[in-house]
């Protein structure tokens, strides 16, 4: 017999069909719905075991060799199901399709979702205060197309570009899962790195044609012209490539993603990956407070989804950026309007999210009652807004949609106290529905309706003694005793002959039976059917709800630069469309936040401009505050260009269209890539993008190699910025490198400063305040006598500075002079084996005792006793 016969001989029907299912999804963990329990199979119940931490069994199924089995209830599947997508598995829920009870044979089962990390809506999985992006990327040779979808939110954007603007984008709106063929997963981990949760298409799907026409047919329209991207050939295809993916993964219903918008690399502040991290706008490497954690005061879940989107992407359009600070600065003076939106805002809850709910039928009763009251909710602001002095804020009262005849809907249709699971019951209002409101009169007042009956037909007939009853045969019934069956009217029909009594039933009595005991089952039918008839009338108002939440989240981002404006003692800064930056007593929004109770944060100016002061070296004592002065320029540019106030007393602001940093060690070892060519890599990047607005950072530029290297690539660097005919941006540069300080008198826009300190005998005070002038002094010594080195280390340091001082003044250029330079006295003899030279009281004590011994007169045996005593001293045996 054939092995493919032998084994479909010794395979069960239900196994034939697991296997028949999971073959057509063999890269997905196939949950297979069993009664009331989810089961897996093989390697599946492998991994699920590991994952949720549940028992892995084996048992034969059918076949020669045994089959590991794991399994939950399916009530549990809110629980795991999250465990498994955040450990980074797709999850292929298999339901069954029919009654057990209506089929004699297997019960019909498919897949009829597929949760993957970027497709994923439940709360329990993704963070409310962040987006869930899927991307995908077209390679294209001229450039690259991206797109961005939240299927929780309905938001969808597309863009394109060369490899760094595409890597910016990543970084800034860091999908979850990103898609791209499967004949260019080299190309993607050369260019992004394999950082990202991918997953690979066949090449077809991005085809161009196929992206157009799976977009045109989504959306009802003719072309792409409304959405302004029909020039964006591989964007398209991305976007289209997307909403297959959806659709093939048992997510048909997107009514809710009704736009496409274009991401404009001219309308936003250039962010690379660099300075993202180098700047802790959303995340501190060390563990510690980001920028976003000052700055997210925002009531809704929606405003803080959307601060981080405009955190990564700060606005160039002067009137758009003061647009914004208008209406912090009205926030700001009015607190009773501020007090009322905050009311508000806090009732809506994340409604963006719950009308997403709405084409995929995900919606609950309880969800839909909140959609209900953020609509209620949102009246009280809209009118306020209309009248705010303010034509920015009227404008946001205008586009917004009251939706009144939503409310009304939703109101009339459901109890104000339904729960969560439709399956529960009372969703539905009295009064809505003249059949439910007969059907629970039925299931509820059935003692009610046999009593009247029962004194209706015995007043009716006179027989005094009637009785109603049911028995589980022949359902309801009239029992009459004997004397009085002569009074039974001909209409009624006997059933039953007792010993005392006849029993009989009317057609009243049938028909009230079929209603009462089907009365339960149609309730639940009926119910669900009211509701998902009310789901189909909210998904008219998709669109404007959807514009509702977003303007909300606007305004909800706005109060919270009031907020955190007021609460630090933020100003408005002044923008300009010249090329100055004047910062007066700038402040970094986050270490301010960190500092011990009573301790004040020593404030700085800056002033940079591109005809004057375009580049400041800042030189000084490490653990100065030097890096903290060159992040706090760029955060305070990056908060104003948001529309936030900032951390001065003053900012006057000529936009910045790239902002550039090159702080602190961000080594990449574990990609093979030591700290220096991290740096350089980074260096790289800056020099070959800059921009006549650009502001650059650049903290110890060529410190990862040799003193003389280093020196050389870092002045090479500030002349090429200085010097560069195309643009000359305004630049802080950090430096260890006091040689640096040369070039302010070698060329006109080069100034020193330094990082003011005050020496008192052997300490050092760091005053954390740039003044005019360049520094010659680090004082690394003094650090390292602060962070514990052994008094050993500091003393011979001190020593050798002293010899590397005295040999300054020799002429550099000659190689005499270079090795003068270089060579270091060796220690006198003896010096690193003394421990002596520790300030050890027990040590003292030792060497004391030593000196005091006479040698000459000490006998062998004194001697070794001697010995043995201090052996005892240190704890020897």
């Amino acid at each position: 017999m054939p092995k493919a016969a032998e084994k479909s001989k010794k395979e069960t029907p239900l196994m034939g069909q697991y296997n028949k299912i999971k073959a057509k999804h063999p890269d997905a963990i196939l949950l297979f719905r069993i009664g009331d329990f989810y089961e897996t199979f093989g390697t599946d119940a492998i991994k699920t075991a590991q994952v949720l931490g549940i028992v892995l069994t084996k048992r034969a199924n059918g076949s020669a060799s045994e089959m590991e089995l794991a399994g939950f209830p399916h009530h549990a599947l809110d629980t795991y199901l999250p465990k498994m997508v955040k450990a980074g598995y797709r999850v292929a829920i298999c339901e069954q399709l029919e009654d057990p009870k209506a089929t004699k044979s297997i019960v019909k089962r498919g897949v009829t979702e597929m949760i993957t990390p970027g497709i994923a809506t439940s709360e329990k999985i993704i963070d409310h205060k962040s987006n869930n992006f899927i991307c995908a990327i077209q390679f294209d040779p001229k450039q690259l197309g991206v797109a961005f979808l939240d299927l929780s939110t309905g938001e969808f954007f597309t863009a394109e570009g060369q490899a760094d603007y595409i890597d910016n984008l990543l970084q800034s709106f860091k999908p979850s899962e990103v898609l791209f063929s499967r004949r260019k997963q080299k190309d993607f981990i050369q260019k992004f790195g394999a950082k990202f949760y991918t997953y690979t298409l066949d090449e077809w799907i991005f085809e161009y044609s196929f992206g157009e026409e799976g977009l045109l047919k989504h959306f009802g329209t003719q072309s792409l012209k409304g959405f302004g991207i029909e020039n964006f050939t591989s964007g398209i295809t991305a976007a289209g490539a997307i909403l297959h993916y959806l659709k093939e993964n048992q997510h048909p219903d997107l009514d809710h993603i009704n736009s496409i918008s274009r991401i404009e690399q001219q309308q936003y502040v250039w962010l690379d990956r660099f300075t993202i991290h180098n700047l802790e706008l959303l995340d501190s490497p060390g563990g510690g407070a980001a920028l976003i954690d000052v700055l997210d005061r925002s009531i809704s879940p929606m405003g803080s989804r959307m601060l981080k989107k405009w955190l990564l992407m700060p606005l160039l359009d002067k009137a758009a950026i003061e647009n914004r600070h208008a209406v912090v600065e009205y926030f700001v003076k009015d607190a009773d309007l501020r007090t009322l939106l905050q009311k508000q805002i806090k009732m809506m809850g994340d409604f963006e999210r719950l009308i997403s709910k709405v084409p995929m039928g995900k919606i609950s009763p309880r969800e839909m009652n909140q959609l209900k009251v953020a609509l209620q909710a949102l009246k009280p602001v809209i009118e306020a807004c209309k009248k705010a002095e303010l034509p920015a804020l009227q404008k946001l009262s205008d586009q917004m949609n009251p939706c009144d005849l939503l409310k009304e809907k939703i109101d009339k249709c459901l109890n104000e106290e339904a729960p969560v699971n439709l399956q529960k019951g009372n969703v539905i209002k009295n009064g809505f529905s003249e059949e439910l409101d007969e059907l629970r009169k039925l299931s509820g007042s059935g003692k009610e309706y046999i009593a009247a009956l029962q004194k209706r037909e015995s007043e009716k007939t006179g027989i005094p003694s009637l009785k109603v009853g049911f028995n589980n045969v022949f359902g309801y019934y009239l029992e009459v005793r004997n004397t009085h069956k002569d009074k039974v009217p001909s209409e009624w029909m006997r059933k039953q002959t007792l010993v005392s009594a006849e029993r009989y039933i009317t057609e009243e009595l049938k028909e009230y039976e079929e209603k009462v005991l089907g009365a339960e089952e149609k309730i639940s039918v009926l119910e669900e059917s009211i509701f998902r008839s009310l789901i189909v009338d909210v998904n008219d108002y998709i669109r404007p709800v959807q514009i509702n939440a977003q303007l909300i989240a606007q305004i909800d981002c706005l109060l919270s630069f009031a907020t955190v404006a007021l609460e630090n003692k933020y100003r408005k800064p002044e923008l300009s469309d010249g090329h100055q930056l004047k910062i007066s007593d700038g402040r970094h929004p986050v270490i301010e936040q960190q500092l011990e109770a009573g301790e004040e944060y020593v404030p700085n100016d800056v002033f940079l401009s591109n005809d004057e002061q375009q580049i400041i070296i800042i030189t000084g004592p490490n653990m100065s505050g030097k890096s903290a002065l060159l992040r706090q320029t760029a955060l305070i540019v990056l908060l104003a260009q948001i529309g936030s106030f900032v951390p001065a007393k003053a900012a006057e602001i000529g936009i910045i269209d790239k902002i550039f940093t090159r702080v602190g060690a961000s080594d990449n070892i574990s990609s093979g890539e030591s700290t220096f060519m991290v740096e350089m890599n980074e260096t790289a990047s800056i020099m070959n993008n800059i921009s006549e607005r650009s502001l650059i950072l650049l903290d110890e530029i060529g410190r990862g190699t040799s003193t003389y290297d280093g020196i050389s690539i870092a002045w090479s660097i500030v002349e090429y910025l200085h010097n560069n005919s195309k643009a000359k941006p305004k630049t802080l540069f950090a430096t260890h490198y006091h040689e640096l300080n040369d070039l302010a008198a070698q060329m006109d826009r080069i100034r020193n400063y330094h990082v003011a300190t005050k020496e008192l005998g052997q300490k050092v005070i760091f005053l954390r305040k740039l003044k005019e002038g360049g520094s010659h002094h680090s004082f690394g010594i003094h650090v390292a006598q602060m962070a514990g080195m052994p008094k050993q280390v500091i003393d011979r340091a001190n020593e050798i500075l002293l010899q590397l001082e005295g040999s300054h003044g020799t002429n550099n250029n000659s190689k005499k002079g270079e090795a003068q330079k270089k060579k270091i006295k060796a220690p006198e003899a003896g010096m690193q084996l003394s421990f002596f030279q520790l300030d050890d009281p027990l040590l003292l004590q030792i060497k004391e005792e030593i000196e005091n011994l006479d040698i000459n007169t000490l006998t062998p045996v004194e001697a070794l006793m001697k010995l043995n005593e201090i052996k005892k001293h240190l704890g020897l045996k």
